[in-house]
């Protein structure tokens, strides 16, 4: 398609297209657009009576275009779009209207080019531009400008090192030969045979070389080999010596590191190694701290042996050991929220009684430093086949062009300055290291050679390469552990021009995705455009990059890669400024020498453009708490360079925070940030490089317990689906459902639309959809998640995408509220909920489950030992890391889903603002219990089930007025039709997205009834970003009734509340259950 026609926008977004056609605001104005559902299709977008009417354009199979329009009117085929153009601006020919006024292209601001916006090791092609650029200029002339620039060149090197004949040869070859390679080039022979004879005179002794040399290569190759088969005779590689040099060359350098890998792999296994490990790889490890008794404090050493399972307790570090705990017998590490450097460790006794040890580190890297040794051992004497919780290293680098140091140790012990790793992770390595780098002057082969060289002298492992993707001089590598070889899988990977015009890959994006087990992977290196002023043109590369780059599942075709993997992470020199005046350059760098980041913080443009939703909607990014990672004087970190001498005059490059690490994952998962920073002893770049670490759980390739033969036919029941959709589109939609649990993408029927006051559009899409899972059991199907996709019925195009975790309803039904997004952008919100039917289960515990938060307003514990049902009946402790909750300061980050209790007496079919006479659900399905509670009683539920494995049920008001962000009352929508009635005001949810400025989104006024408002009670989901919150009145918490002795191993809840029964059906009074709690997998009616 030419793209000199006014009215085709190429690949632009719907939303653009809808705003350009907004924008003409007249009748008949029309653009098309290439189709984001069909490859190949074009979309005719038309607008009438201020809504857009979307038509495809799709080829047959002789490439002839026909529009798909009303029916009844005859379809007509056109060989090419002005044809088809100019024959719908007749009317009466299906559309909504004829087509009158194009709608003209945005001019986009084009590019300076930068320095080193050209390919890397690529021959110069300026004289093959001229020549296109000038008709009258011709080949010859051509060729004698190229001879004559290489003859120029010639000069200008110091030839002295060469022999006489090796420069006769270059330089006749540069005379007279080439004008030969032109004459055959231009005449469809690419083999240059001027070039061959060069090659050949130059490299004669190296050819011979080669074929003495080689021979015996293949002898120690085939020696090594063990494969070999008896009787084989041997094999002849390369014998022809009329092969090319350069493939003779490359042959002979993969036949050498398949030697130096055979090598390394034979002598690996005769001195003991185990796919790389050596025997006792972490060394054994002390810590002091101090042991609070009966307010007395005691000095204790705590020794903790990795390789044996043992942790020591001593009470000085030379003494003798008191006394020792096995893996097996250390049940849980409960850390203080108030007192960051205190730890509680809860260990069984040898008559079964559970013993709670609270000890004081030096600081709170000591402790967590502890933790993540405990969490080792545990992980390495694990009964378990198959690893339900991994590490993950992502570090980014600007190389400004020049090779590393020799020592880069600092950046994967994640050292330097931010949040860093205490000494004591050292020997602790990674399962899997992410490395992108930007102006990378290296080879693949280099890059590689020289990460794996650093991380087995660190680590004392031989990490394997799962893939590495370059793009110019941007790259991205992933290594992993050996041992998880086979559990990586569906490895992808791709990359994305973003340069000038979006045809130059000096700015652009690498990616590599993959599925470890049961748990999909993606990670994005990408390197945006430059300069302060140009945050518009980065915002967009962003988008592009979003678009185009092609990972993952290719069968989750109308999600983008935000939505695409549980955990998404996406690194880079993004280029971000912090938007000050050029003037406060030195006041920025006094600032920075006193470490006061968040002044500074505060003009960082990502963060500006990421609040405001342009950019990176719904990623979140940990505390940044080290300096600006760019622009450096060489050499040094003590020096910022932030002039740069022009020939149009002196440019500004203010210190800046250009190298960044986000991340974006499901719904209800495990990730914890561990360490976030930048090291300050790598000097080779203007750049410092940036390192994060995670620890996030997976899920494994399931295996039932079950008899599939007798196990119950599981079911997930969505229902009550309603979406207001940010869109002036004429169409209808209906939702699509993927997971790769369900046995195949389930469709609704279409949905009623209703316009709303502000022109968006709400679409009710009925009471229930029946999903099945292709496995019923409920320990699989709680790690899963399901896709949703709102579509419109004339295009198959997306409106929406979004994301519900199964394991927001384990217990009981639940209320859901995500936004949907498109293309990074925010296009509505989709309401409902959603029921599991599966048996009773008893859940496995989960290695991240082992370390817990302690809440401040926990009452305190009265003594030392007890049974095993004590410490939950004496403490109140959550575990934050399914919502990524951490010690950092600020308010809850918005993921954009959130999921809630039901509210009493509401009908299952009266949601989204209709009085539905289908038969609605009974409570005891919609309520966690099937006992009606009041209005008080409601306050009480929430603050028992509001914990982080489920998201907060409500936002607290007063903990966002004291952080400073003011936080709007989320208004329920007016019945249709009714735009004066004054809106009833409504708890917040605690991820979904709002501001000020906008307009907010509307919830199904059926969630409360008119008059009645839901006490709103502080979110203790929050990971205790509260500091100040007074403890719960002792009439408001649950009183347990005389609960009988369990094994707190088996306990998955958190202590201070009772254990979930397993059992399905009406609630019976218990002596062990607690009559306010819900049910595990109950069964829908």
């Amino acid at each position: 398609m030419p793209s000199h026609q006014p009215w085709y926008h190429n690949n632009i977004t719907r939303s653009k297209a809808e705003d350009l056609l907004s924008k003409a605001a007249r009748d008949g104005s029309f653009l098309i657009r290439d189709s984001e559902s069909v490859q190949g299709a074009y979309a005719l977008c038309v607008l009438y009576q201020n809504c857009v009417y979307t038509y495809r354009i799709l080829p047959n199979e002789d490439k002839k275009l026909s529009v798909q329009a009303s029916e009844g009117v005859p379809i007509r085929f056109f060989a090419m779009l002005p044809e088809l153009v100019e024959a719908y601006y007749n009317p009466n020919m299906g559309l909504v209207t004829h087509l009158q006024y194009p709608v003209q292209r945005e001019e986009e601001v084009e590019e300076e080019p930068e320095p080193n916006s050209h390919p890397p090791q690529l021959p110069p092609r300026n004289f093959m531009a001229d020549a296109k650029e000038s008709e009258s200029k011709t080949s010859e002339q051509a060729t004698k400008s190229l001879s004559d620039m290489y003859l120029m060149r010639l000069q200008h090197i110091d030839l002295s090192t060469l022999s006489e004949e090796h420069q006769m040869a270059v330089q006749e070859y540069v005379r007279t030969s080439i004008f030969l390679d032109a004459e055959q080039a231009q005449n469809g022979n690419p083999n240059l045979p001027g070039l061959k004879k060069l090659i050949t005179a130059v490299c004669k002794n190296l050819n011979s070389e080669i074929s003495r040399i080689l021979p015996a290569l293949e002898l120690f190759h085939r020696t090594l080999d063990q494969q070999l088969s008896p009787g084989i005779g041997p094999k002849q590689i390369l014998a022809d010596s009329g092969q090319s040099v350069s493939y003779r060359l490359e042959q002979l350098t993969k036949l050498l590191y398949s030697i130096e890998e055979k090598a390394k792999s034979s002598v690996f296994e005769a001195v003991g190694y185990d796919g790389g490990h050596r025997k006792s790889l972490i060394p054994i490890v002390s810590f002091e701290v101090k042991q609070e008794s009966l307010g007395i404090s005691t000095k204790m050493v705590l020794k903790v042996d990795v390789e044996s399972g043992k942790l020591y307790f001593k009470k000085s570090k030379d003494g003798p050991e008191d006394k020792y705990y096995v893996h097996n017998k250390i049940l849980q590490l409960v850390k203080s929220q108030k007192m960051h450097a205190k730890l509680v460790i809860v260990l069984e006794t040898e008559k079964e009684k559970i013993l709670r040890k609270e000890f004081v580190f030096d600081d709170t890297k000591k402790r967590e430093g502890f933790c993540q040794l405990l969490q080792q051992m545990k992980t390495k004497h694990s009964e378990k086949p198959e690893p339900d919780m991994i590490t993950v290293f992502v570090g980014t680098w600007n190389m400004g062009n020049a090779g590393p140091p020799s020592n880069i140790d600092s950046w994967f012990h994640c050292k330097g300055l931010g949040k860093t790793r205490d000494d004591t992770a050292d020997h602790i390595p990674h399962d899997v290291y992410v490395i992108g780098t930007q102006e990378d002057p290296l080879s693949d082969r280099e890059w590689s050679d020289t990460l794996k060289n650093v991380l087995r002298k660190i680590t004392n492992i031989s990490f394997k390469q799962v893939a590495i993707h370059t793009l110019w001089s941007i790259r991205i590598i992933v290594l992993a552990k050996p041992e998880h070889e086979n559990r990586i899988s569906h490895v992808f990977s791709d990359s994305v021009k973003t340069g000038i015009a979006n045809t130059l890959g000096n700015k652009g994006a690498v990616g590599v995705s993959f599925m470890f087990n049961g748990t999909s992977f993606g990670f994005v290196n990408s390197h945006l455009t430059s300069g302060s002023e140009k945050k518009i043109r980065r915002n967009q590369n962003y988008v592009n990059i979003l678009r185009f780059l092609n990972l993952g599942d290719k069968k989750l075709n109308p999600f983008d890669i935000t939505h695409r993997f549980t955990h998404l992470l996406w690194l880079g020199d993004l280029n971000y400024r912090v938007e000050l005046p050029s003037s406060e350059a030195e006041n920025i760098v006094t600032k920075i020498k006193q470490q006061q980041y968040q002044e500074l913080l505060s003009k960082d443009q990502l963060s500006i453009e990421k609040n405001e939703g342009k950019v990176f909607l719904h990623f979140e990014e940990e505390e940044i708490t080290f300096p600006p990672t760019y622009r450096f004087e060489r050499d040094t970190r003590e020096k910022y360079a932030y002039t740069k001498a022009k020939a149009t005059g002196t440019k500004y490059n203010l210190p800046s925070w250009c190298d960044r690490v986000l991340r974006k994952s499901y719904p209800l998962v495990h990730v914890v940030c561990q360490a976030y920073g930048c090291t300050n002893d790598i000097m080779t770049s203007d750049h410092s490089p940036v390192f994060a670490s995670f620890e996030v759980g997976v899920a494994s390739q399931f295996v039932s317990k079950q008899d599939l033969n007798s196990a119950p036919q599981g079911g997930i029941q969505i229902m009550n689906c309603v979406a207001i959709l940010l869109t002036k589109s004429k169409t209808r939609f209906f939702i699509e459902f993927h997971s790769s649990c369900l046995e195949k993408t389930v469709k609704t029927s279409e949905g009623e639309n209703t316009e709303q006051c502000d022109r968006s559009i709400k679409v009710w899409f009925g009471n229930k959809v029946e999903l099945t899972p292709i496995i019923s059991d409920p320990e699989y199907l709680l790690d899963q998640h399901i896709l949703i996709c709102v579509k419109s019925t004339d295009c198959d195009e997306s409106y929406g995408e979004g994301c519900v975790a199964l394991r927001a309803a384990q217990f009981c039904y639940r209320d859901f509220q995500i936004t949907l997004t498109h293309h990074g952008e925010k296009t509505g919100t989709l309401t409902g909920g959603i029921q599991l039917r599966t048996s009773e289960f008893k859940p496995t515990e989960k290695l991240y489950d082992f370390i817990k938060i302690e809440r401040d307003d926990a009452a305190p514990s009265k003594g030392k030992g007890g049974d095993k049902s004590s410490v939950a009946q004496a403490h109140d402790i959550s575990n934050p890391s399914y919502m990524g909750v951490s010690f950092k300061s600020g308010g809850a980050t918005d993921r954009g889903w959130s999921y809630s209790m039901a509210p009493k007496n509401v009908p299952g079919g009266a949601q989204g603002g209709r009085e539905s006479k289908k038969p609605s659900y009974d409570l005891s399905i919609r309520s966690p219990t099937a006992m009606n509670y009041t209005a008080s009683e409601d306050e009480k539920l929430s603050e028992m089930l509001d914990n982080p494995l489920y998201g907060s049920m409500v936002k607290s008001h007063g903990q966002a007025k004291d952080q400073g962000h003011p936080q709007p009352d989320i208004l329920t929508p007016t019945p249709d039709g009714d735009c004066d009635r004054p809106p009833l005001p409504m708890p917040r949810n605690r991820s979904f997205t709002s501001s000020e400025n906008r307009a907010q989104p509307q919830l199904p006024i059926s969630l409360y009834p008119p008059g009645h408002k839901k006490p709103v009670v502080p979110s203790r989901s929050d990971g205790g970003l509260v500091q100040n919150r007074p403890p719960l009145p002792s009439k408001s918490r649950p009183e347990p009734q005389a609960p009988k002795p369990r094994d707190y191993r088996d306990t998955s809840e958190f202590p201070g509340k009772q254990r979930v029964p397993t059992r399905p059906g009406p609630l019976l009074p218990n002596k062990d259950t607690h009559p306010e709690f819900p049910k595990t997998g109950r069964p829908v009616n």
